[in-house]
C-alpha cells in the first residue's frame, strides 16, 4: 500500500496521529489541532494506530495509554522497535497518575505525557517542544547524509538495529547485504566488545571494512537512553572515497558536479595547475569554475571556500550531538 503522506500536503503542516478509543476525546483534540494548523489523523485502537503509522509516518503521535485490546504501552514498544518508526516522538495521554504508570509510559518509549482530562493548550505546548527537537535532529542527520556521514542506533541487548538514516541503509546493504532490524555481525561484535570492557566515555578504535577502492568506517559516538542491558548506541558511519566526498559537496552547496570536483581539490590544498592536471582541463578553466563557486558560496578566496566546507561539517556534527 502506498504511503498516505505522499498525498498529504505537508510542506507547511506537521502530521499528527491521535490514538484514543473514546470518540469524544478524539473530536475535541482533532478540532483544537486542526485550528492550530496541524494535519490530523485519528485511530480508535492500537492495531489501527500501527496501521496508520505504517501508512502515513506521522511527525508525532498522541497516544492513549489505556485502551482495550492492545494498550498504548504495547503500541509504543512496537513503534520504537521498528527502525522505520523509532524516531517518531510519542506523547502519552493518561488518566493514570501513579508514578509506576508514568514511568511505564516513558519506559515504553514516550518522550512526554499529559494527564486527563486533556487540556488542548497544554498538549499544543508539549507538542511544539518535541516537534522542534525532532525536526532539528532530522535536518542535522539529513545534512550529514549529504556530507557522506550516516548514522545508526543499535541496541546492545538484542543486537537490533533500531534506527538508520537513508544513507546508512544503503551502505549497510552494499557492504554487508543486511537490512534493519539486523545489525551486521562484525559491527555488533565490535560494539559489544567495547561495552563489555566498560570503557564508557572512551572512544574505541574505529571499525573499518574495505570494498574495492572504498572504505567504510564506524565510529562509536555516544550512548543514548537507558544503560540497562548495555543500552542503545549511536554509531556514525562514513564511506571514504573521492567520489562520495565530491557528491556530498555538490549536494550540500548546490554546485555542479564539475564545480564540486574543483572545490574538493581546493580543500585538499591543490593549486589551479594541479587541479587542471587532475581533471584534464586548463588552469584558466579551473579559475572560471572557482569564480562561480565563490559567487555561490558568497566568499572571495579559496581559503574561505575550503574553510566554509569544514565549518559546515563541524556544525552538523554538533547538531547531531545535541
Amino acid at each position: 500500500m502506498p504511503h498516505l503522506d505522499k498525498t498529504l500536503d505537508r510542506a507547511n503542516s506537521d502530521l499528527v496521529l491521535i490514538v484514543d478509543d473514546v470518540p469524544d476525546n478524539l473530536s475535541m483534540l482533532h478540532d483544537a489541532l486542526d485550528e492550530s494548523g496541524y494535519t490530523v489523523l485519528v485511530a480508535l485502537s492500537g492495531a489501527a494506530a500501527l496501521q496508520r503509522v505504517a501508512q502515513a509516518l506521522p511527525d508525532i503521535v498522541l497516544l492513549d495509554a489505556m485502551m482495550p485490546g492492545m494498550d498504548g504501552f504495547e503500541v509504543a514498544r512496537q513503534l520504537k522497535a521498528s527502525p522505520q518508526t523509532a524516531h517518531i516522538p510519542i506523547i502519552f495521554m493518561t488518566g493514570l497518575t501513579e508514578t509506576e504508570h508514568l514511568v511505564a509510559a516513558l519506559d515504553a518509549g514516550g518522550v512526554d505525557y499529559v494527564t486527563k482530562p486533556i487540556k488542548p493548550k497544554e498538549v499544543l505546548a508539549r507538542m511544539a517542544v518535541h516537534l522542534q527537537s525532532a525536526r532539528e535532529r532530522r535536518q542535522a542527520r539529513s545534512a550529514l547524509d549529504a556530507f557522506g556521514y550516516a548514522s545508526i542506533t543499535v541496541r546492545v541487548s538484542d543486537g537490533r538495529l533500531m534506527w538508520q538514516t537513508p544513507l546508512a541503509r544503503d551502505l549497510l546493504q552494499r557492504y554487508y547485504g543486511t537490512d534493519a532490524p539486523t545489525t551486521p555481525i562484525p559491527v555488533l561484535q565490535w560494539l559489544r566488545r567495547h561495552v563489555a570492557l566498560g570503557l564508557i566515555g572512551i572512544e574505541p578504535p574505529r571499525l573499518s571494512v574495505e570494498q574495492d577502492a572504498r572504505r567504510l568506517s564506524f565510529r562509536l559516538h555516544q550512548q543514548i537512553g537507558d544503560s540497562e542491558g548495555g543500552g542503545d548506541w549511536l554509531i556514525i558511519m562514513q564511506e571514504v572515497s573521492d567520489e562520495s566526498v565530491i557528491d556530498a559537496i555538490a549536494l550540500s552547496f548546490k554546485l555542479t558536479p564539475k564545480e564540486a570536483e574543483v572545490l574538493y581539490w581546493v580543500v585538499k590544498g591543490k593549486i589551479n595547475r594541479d587541479i587542471g592536471d587532475i581533471l584534464g582541463s586548463s588552469p584558466m578553466t579551473v579559475k572560471k569554475h572557482l569564480e562561480r563557486i565563490f559567487a555561490k558560496l558568497g566568499v572571495e578566496t579559496r581559503t574561505a571556500a575550503a574553510g566554509m566546507v569544514m565549518r559546515r561539517l563541524r556544525q552538523l556534527q554538533l547538531q547531531l550531538e545535541a
